[in-house]
């Protein structure tokens, strides 16, 4: 049986489908797509998911932690670098500039800073930062006890400042208030609202009920630096001042590498006239700062004045000139060599220290800092750091702020009166001084008679009756 034709066919090539326009319009898209991707790889418009990023990203917590760990080991504020406790806390708030805790803590660690540094100023400019940080906390956290218990604090030590109006410090001291008030009202039990509601009632010399809320705070909280260091430091206004250092000594203990805390003891012991224990703490200080590289002059001028209140004037003299040399730009760690030159009865090496701290002085004047360049070695000193770059040592005369930059003068303008003579007229500078004196604290009693044994001293040199 034959097939038909019409059933099968043959052909010698293959059979091709029918053209579909969508699969084409597809396959096209697709082409152009990856070569728009290709293109834009190689001009950098965008950039690989699996290309390593130029720098590792890290996140805001270990910053943080970071920060914990810098003021565990009590590295709070490095001049020289920001790899310290503020850095870390402000590299955190650069990434997530909306953490209200991370504001507080760095605003706590700035006030708690401003104890490091060596004038009223710097003192001042470190708490107003502060004031900044917490005053972010606050608007990003309203409800926050423990927020609230830090902007107490900050407010509080930036009424205790010598630069600010009686009317400033009244308004702080009432925001402070109001601030701790509602700490304490968010959260009865928050140890760090009591303690620092403690220090703002210490403050307002509302001594009972600032002793009420210290001892309360450290009951809730005895394994806390701040609350230890709150009722130290209420125990040293009321005069219990070896029930003081022991609390300042359970904070070091907890908190073994705040150096501030070390000079609190042995300012305490100081006080008692416990010399020996006093140079002991103020030591450990010194110990800590050089195991975390800080150049801190504050610990030698606590050791000076120590050794300088037991009459030991050298030694007394070499903390000082240390202490410069880590600071060569502070004009109060002249004023405190200068001091120390004088109980030494050093005068003619008084004369140019004090005058950098009270008068200013320039780098070429500055023979202060000349003749100690070339009696010690300048090595691991912030003075050998500004040689090398040749940083000018001009010295910013001191603000007329407290009294103990109203000694400088009476110590200045007796060094005057000592050196006077008729070719230098040193004592028309100090009569300057000691009428600064008058109109600037005119009710200080004591002050008053150091500044007119001073103004007798010149006249009687000068030839001239007493007015």
């Amino acid at each position: 049986m034959e097939s038909s034709s019409a059933e099968k066919s043959f052909s010698f090539r293959p059979v091709r489908p029918r053209s579909n326009p969508y699969r084409v319009l597809f396959w096209i898209l697709l082409i152009l797509g990856v070569a728009w991707v290709l293109l834009s790889l190689e001009r950098g418009e965008i950039h690989s998911p699996f290309a390593a990023t130029p720098t590792p990203t890290r996140m805001p917590q270990s910053y943080i932690l970071e920060a914990q760990t810098y003021f565990d080991a009590g590295k709070l504020d490095d001049p020289n670098s920001d790899l310290d406790a503020i850095g870390a806390y402000q590299r955190a708030l650069a990434i997530d500039p909306t953490n209200a805790q991370a504001w507080a803590e760095l605003a706590r660690i700035q006030a708690y800073s401003s104890s490091f540094t060596s004038t009223d100023q710097q003192r001042l400019e470190r708490l107003q930062e502060a004031l900044v940080s917490i005053e972010k906390a606050v608007a990003l956290a309203p409800d926050d006890s423990t927020v609230f218990a830090i902007y107490a604090l900050v407010l509080d030590w930036n009424a205790s400042s010598n630069l600010i109006t009686p009317a400033q410090r009244d308004d702080y001291l009432v925001r402070a208030e109001a601030a701790s008030t509602r700490a304490y009202l968010l959260d009865p039990e928050n140890a760090l609202a009591l303690a620092f509601y403690a220090e703002v009632l210490l403050d307002q010399q509302k001594w009972d009920q600032a002793l009420q809320y210290a001892q309360k705070a450290v009951e809730i909280a005895p394994d806390s630096v701040d609350t230890h260091r709150v009722y130290a430091t209420v125990l040293e206004y009321l005069g219990a001042y070896r029930d003081s250092i022991q609390e300042n000594i359970i904070a070091a203990e907890l908190a073994p590498n705040l150096t501030f805390l070390y000079l609190r003891i042995g300012l305490g012991y100081r006080h008692l006239q416990s010399y020996e224990m006093a140079l002991e703490y103020f030591a450990r200080a010194v110990t800590i700062n050089e195991q975390l590289g800080i150049r801190d002059p504050l610990p030698y001028i606590a050791i000076a004045k120590t050794y300088s209140q037991q009459g030991e004037f050298f030694i007394a003299s070499r903390n000082a000139e240390k202490a410069l040399l880590f600071d060569p730009s502070g004009a109060n760690v002249y004023g405190q060599l200068g001091m120390i030159y004088v109980q030494a009865r050093n005068y003619e090496s008084a004369l140019p220290a004090l005058r950098c701290a009270v008068d200013g002085c320039t780098a070429a004047e500055n023979q202060t800092l000349t003749e100690l360049s070339d009696k010690y070695s300048l090595e691991d000193s912030l003075a050998l750091q500004y040689y090398e770059q040749g940083i000018p040592f001009d010295i910013q005369p001191l603000a007329l702020t407290n009294l103990d930059v109203a000694y400088y003068y009476v110590r200045y303008g007796s060094v005057l009166a000592y050196l006077h003579s008729p070719e230098n007229r040193y004592c028309d500078h100090s009569l300057e001084l000691m009428s600064t004196l008058r109109r600037t604290f005119p009710d200080d009693p004591i002050l008053l008679e150091n500044v007119e044994d001073n103004e007798v001293t010149c006249y009687s040199l000068m030839g001239l009756p007493i007015p």
